[in-house]
């Protein structure tokens, strides 16, 4: 279980690092609205465990960013608004940073990038020249490189979170998500998840779908 109180602290320390010289209010409230919503009943794979697993590899891949605080704020909101059914969450995501991030007292032009971060997770598809982005989407994408019990563990919870999908249905849409992945030049930017990620991702991917041929062959 993710530790909460260690969560909250973490969101203070990234809050004071990015706000302006005029500092701002309490951390608190805003770590537990966030913490709230990264609880909501609806998730099973996009919950505190998730984005406690973002932070951490957010901070082992900081030596590559521009700005590390400003990624690891998109990351407290990268999956802050979710709801399997609704296709927008990104964007309704990136607008509440927008919304909550000037009454917190972080400047307009590091809450601009925290939203343009977030949105970027649509894709996971940053340019050569993004070093924030590309370590915000190495950090969201590393779960694809688990080892083989945690890779189930994580494709079950996402199977659970579109409970209210028929299999054919579910089959076909994660399958084009999978080849949609994999046909991007590469899963990961930063040096360290090409390294250390990418050909076990790879794997993890091309399994799954090659599972998901076979189920959806066999219902047939």
């Amino acid at each position: 279980m993710a530790d909460l109180d260690t969560l909250r602290t973490r969101f203070a320390r990234t809050l004071e690092a990015t706000r302006g010289p005029a500092g701002g209010p309490d951390p608190a409230p805003y770590a537990g609205n966030l913490l709230t919503r990264w609880q909501e009943p609806q998730r099973r794979y996009h919950t505190v465990e998730h984005l406690t697993a973002v932070l951490d590899r957010v901070d082992e891949l900081e030596r590559y960013a521009h700005d590390p605080d400003v990624v690891r704020l998109a990351a407290w909101f990268h999956d802050a608004v979710y709801l399997p059914d609704r296709s927008e969450n990104e964007e309704r995501s990136a607008r509440l940073a927008e919304r909550a991030l000037p009454e917190a007292g972080v400047p307009d032009a590091k809450t601009a990038e925290v939203a343009r971060l977030v949105r970027l997770t649509v894709t996971h598809d940053p340019a050569e020249d993004d070093p924030d982005g590309q370590v915000l989407c190495d950090a969201d994408l590393a779960i694809l490189a688990s080892p083989p019990s945690a890779y189930a563990a994580y494709t079950t919870a996402v199977r659970e979170e579109y409970h209210f999908v028929p299999n054919d249905a579910f089959r076909a849409g994660r399958a084009a998500i999978l080849r949609r992945l994999l046909d991007l030049p590469r899963l990961f930017r930063t040096p360290h998840g090409a390294t250390a990620w990418e050909a076990t991702a790879r794997y993890n991917l091309a399994a799954e779908l090659e599972m998901l041929s076979l189920s959806a062959h066999d219902a047939s």
